[in-house]
């Protein structure tokens, strides 16, 4: 399916979307009312490119394929779940646009081996349900630095211009092992809070590098992302920003202790 790449009036925001459990795929909660606002009030895309924490390389790669697969890659949930399927069209057109923004970076152009993890559909299906909007995912490249990530926000940005909705989905803090599962109303840890007030508080930095390129440097950072997957969608995002836009946090919150479902929207 091909994109309606026609410049739009004003660029469309660019988000992160703390993602949390897969189970908010299918629960009425704060956070899913959230996404199903979004959707509304967000100008509807003519195509989206998502960056999840659940595809990670070595190497850069882009969903290429016509018809993406619906990925159900996690354990243990119930049997609903797993029924679930997001058949959003992807768009071969888009992915090779990404790849000419992202040269002369060696982008791996994936026809068949991967899809949309939960990381995409678990926010779309609340967003977009009916499932019409082109979808691609672009990997996060674990070979590379935090300021490459943000740099990549910068080259994609003008996708924003097309019409192109542009999504990180993560976790700013995602400890699972420090995680109180019997209570998501439990207290956060201090370093919890004192890591996303951080994020928080540099959204808007002009400061460069950017201060969240150096986020999990710092020890609450290192406590709240004992990996770097579900911290690094965010800086892509925030390299999409042209530096005068507004930078609002539509979801906020922290669950279970240690899981933080801080949103962020760029424009």
């Amino acid at each position: 399916m091909s994109v309606n790449t026609s410049v739009v009036k004003n660029k469309i925001p660019a988000i992160f979307i703390g993602h949390g459990s897969p189970m908010n795929a299918i629960e009425d909660n704060p956070y899913t009312q959230a996404w199903e606002k979004l959707g509304k009030v967000l100008p509807r895309p003519s195509a989206i490119l998502v960056i999840s924490a659940h595809w990670y390389t070595r190497g850069t790669a882009v969903t290429s394929m016509l018809e993406p697969q619906t990925i159900h890659d996690f354990g243990g949930f119930p049997e609903a779940l797993y029924q679930i399927e997001y058949p959003a069209p992807g768009s071969p057109e888009l992915a090779q646009q990404v790849a000419s923004l992202l040269a002369p970076e060696p982008i791996h152009l994936d026809e068949q081996e991967w899809g949309l993890d939960h990381g995409t559909w678990e926010i779309l299906v609340r967003m977009y349900p009916e499932a019409d909007i082109p979808v691609i995912q672009l990997s996060i490249d674990g070979s590379k630095p935090a300021t490459w990530h943000y740099d990549l926000g910068k080259k994609l940005s003008v996708l924003r211009e097309e019409g192109v909705l542009i999504m990180g989905s993560g976790n700013v803090v995602h400890n699972l092992r420090a995680m109180n599962w019997q209570n998501s109303h439990a207290e956060p840890y201090p370093w919890a809070i004192s890591f996303e007030k951080f994020v928080y508080d540099n959204l808007q930095s002009h400061e460069m590098p950017h201060p969240l390129t150096k986020g999990l440097e710092r020890e609450d950072g290192k406590l709240s992302n004992p990996s770097p997957e579900h911290y690094l969608p965010i800086l892509p995002i925030l390299g999409a920003w042209d530096g005068q836009e507004e930078i609002s946090t539509p979801i906020e919150g922290i669950v279970s202790a240690s899981l933080s479902m801080l949103s962020i929207q760029v424009g």
